[in-house]
Formats: structure tokens, C-alpha cells, sequence
């Protein structure tokens, strides 16, 4: 989590007593919220002014102790520390909100910069785990909205947090694409995968696919003559076996048929793919 802390995105300090109150029992979950105002987004190096800002408007308009929220989300992914995991919020609605679970707050508008960018999603959901495992606060995870009369915190954000706040997922670029001229070029040039083929290995050891796959080809078409011509010539040896054997009165024609087609289909034949 990449977590700005209080004293570094230079917080007021917090008014005493209500400043101080601590959450009196464990948290339920974490509620998200927005902005609910326009928002335009800026340059990571000026998010922190404007949470300080957002502190001025809630301490010197609404008349708060301090920042509403638990902690706030720029849309780079920084974490910005508020009221923290000890501290009661005051952003839910009412003190019983506020003691039931941490608030969260993204910068993200109602206009203008209205859907939270990737890093802010993985922010978000950095605070939240931060919640859950250190707060602590049970897995319940909602808007604003839920139990409470507001639109906050906005449709793509609430959307995305009933979907159980999953961390966006993103496709590695290839930063060395290949085109299809290059494609080309690798199939056709040697030197990829060693050359099986004795009789070329000594001038080309190591060959190209497009060559692999041409060899290959050719010794299943070589393959498929050869056995054709087997094929043949064993049906010619088991006519002229069975007429000398037909010549022989002692002998079974029949039986020395079978015998010598039975050993003929148990010869293991080496095929010598190279020739």
C-alpha cells in the first residue's frame, strides 16, 4: 500500500475531545464513498493540497473535529492517512455509522472526473485490506448508500464495489511485437532446432522450421510408399507359400497360411526415415 501519512501530506492537527474519540468495538466492514462535487483530476504532486482542502472544508464549513473520512484514494493509488484505523470517522451519516465501519474515499467527482482510474481501484482496495487486517473490521464492504439516503458514492464506483471490490486486471503490452514479415522471417531461417537428417546435418546442423516441417512431408510420404510396397509384397509371399505348400501332400496349406501371416504381422520392421 502506498500510504501518505498525516504529517506528510501536512494535516491540520485534529480538535480535542471529538477528534480523539476512538471506535468503541470492532468494525462491521469498510463503506466507500466519493467526492459527490465535481472533481478534475491533477498531477499526483497537487493531490495532496487538495486533501488538505477537503480537511479545511470539514473542520472550518462543516464544523468537524477533522477530515470525515478513515483514509482517501488519489486516482494515482496513494493511500492518504485521515482518522485512520483508531479514530471514529464522521463521514457515514450518523454516530452509529460512524462507529460501524471505516470509511473510504476515493477522488472521484459526481462531473468531471466521474469513474476511478485502475490505480485508484488498487488503492481502494490497499485500504481496505489495510482495514480488514489491521483495523480491525469484518469483510461486510458497501457505499455509502447502503443504509443511508445518498447517491454516493456514484454509479461506476458503487458498481464496482458490488462486485466485491476486485482489483483490476491488466494485459502485459509486448514491448517487442512481431510483425508478420518478422514471422516470416523466423520460419524460414536456419539455425532454430538441430537437423535430424545425416545425410545435410554436416553442411546445415541446425535448419529452419518451414524446413522441419518440408522434411517432415517428405518421410510421411516415403513412409506411406514403403509400407504400401510391404503391404504388397507380403500378400505375394503368402500366395506363393500357400501353392508350394498345396504341392506337399503332408502338409496343411491352410495352417502354413496362418503361420506365416501371424509372423509376418509380429515382425517389428525399422522404417530408416534418413534414406
Amino acid at each position: 500500500m502506498k500510504l501518505v501519512t498525516r504529517s506528510q501530506w501536512g494535516a491540520r492537527a485534529y480538535l480535542t475531545p471529538n477528534g480523539a474519540t476512538p471506535y468503541s468495538r470492532s468494525r462491521r466492514g469498510v463503506k466507500v464513498h466519493y467526492l459527490g462535487t465535481a472533481y478534475t483530476d491533477r498531477a499526483h504532486d497537487k493531490c495532496a493540497a487538495y486533501v488538505r482542502q477537503i480537511q479545511a472544508q470539514h473542520m472550518d464549513g462543516n464544523g468537524w473535529s477533522d477530515i470525515g473520512y478513515s483514509f482517501v484514494v488519489c486516482t494515482h493509488g496513494y493511500v492518504f492517512e485521515g482518522r485512520g484505523l483508531k479514530r471514529r470517522n464522521s463521514a457515514n451519516g450518523n454516530t452509529a455509522l460512524n462507529e460501524q465501519d471505516y470509511a473510504v474515499m476515493a477522488l472521484v467527482g459526481s462531473s468531471g472526473l466521474t469513474k476511478p482510474t485502475d490505480p485508484q481501484l488498487d488503492g481502494v482496495r490497499d485500504a481496505i485490506d489495510h482495514c480488514r487486517e489491521t483495523g480491525p473490521a469484518g469483510n461486510w464492504l458497501g457505499g455509502h448508500r447502503d443504509g443511508y439516503a445518498t447517491t454516493c458514492p456514484g454509479a461506476a464506483l458503487y458498481a464496482w464495489v458490488q462486485k466485491g471490490a476486485p482489483r483490476p486486471t491488466t494485459e502485459e503490452e509486448d514491448d517487442m511485437p512481431l510483425s508478420d514479415a518478422d514471422v516470416r522471417k523466423v520460419w524460414q531461417t536456419d539455425g532454430f532446432y538441430k537437423n535430424p537428417n545425416p545425410d545435410t546435418a554436416k553442411s546445415n546442423p541446425y535448419i529452419a522450421p518451414a524446413t522441419g516441417l518440408s522434411n517432415i512431408e517428405i518421410v510421411a510420404r516415403r513412409t506411406e510408399t514403403r509400407v504400401a510396397a510391404l503391404a504388397a509384397t507380403n500378400t505375394e509371399l503368402v500366395k506363393t507359400v500357400a501353392t508350394l505348400a498345396a504341392g506337399l501332400g503332408d502338409l496343411d496349406p491352410e495352417a502354413i497360411v496362418a503361420d506365416l501371416t501371424a509372423a509376418i504381422e509380429g515382425i517389428d520392421i525399422r522404417l530408416d526415415a534418413t534414406t
